[in-house]
């Protein structure tokens, strides 16, 4: 896996953070958990210890996997893209062409994604079907209910 993943700077300061907080605090209650499960005698017969292990094992995975992805991060800068079709990092309204409904999607990296901030994947169905359009394209994205046809009133890079 030596392919860069595009990040935002704000969703490549999230990936640190959360690796801060598991190495300085959460690896730290982990190891303290299992020194109590272990004083308390026999480990075959011990849920508590057993519980501990399991979240430590959660916790050395999401280290190693957050530390991938930080050394392949490739971070970019929205505002610096200069750009009349969709790529990695847009704001991009879309009408319903049926309902005449109106949203806003930033187009982010799968980390980043969060629907209800109205971040979507890059390599998300949406995300994907968006790229390389312009404004007053007609987009047509296959969702779970069918093919939903979307035009694009603006795109924006801040």
């Amino acid at each position: 896996m030596s392919d860069s993943i595009p990040v935002t700077a704000e969703g490549h300061a999230r990936l640190q953070e959360e690796l801060k907080n598991l190495v300085r605090v959460e690896r730290p209650k982990v190891v303290q958990a299992i020194a109590e499960a272990r004083a308390h005698g026999d480990l075959s017969e011990n849920a508590e210890y057993d519980a501990a292990k399991n979240k430590q094992g959660f916790v050395e995975g999401r280290i190693k996997e957050l530390n991938d992805k930080i050394a392949r991060a490739q971070v970019i800068n929205p505002a610096e893209i200069d750009s009349e079709k969709v790529v990695f990092g847009a704001k991009v309204t879309l009408i319903d062409i049926d309902t005449d409904a109106e949203v806003t999607y930033q187009l982010v990296g799968e980390d980043e994604a969060e629907i209800k901030d109205g971040k979507i994947s890059i390599t998300s169905p949406v995300g994907r079907a968006l790229i390389g359009h312009e404004v007053d394209d007609e987009v047509r994205i296959n969702v779970p209910s069918g093919v939903r046809v979307y035009e694009i009133t603006e795109i924006e890079y801040s």
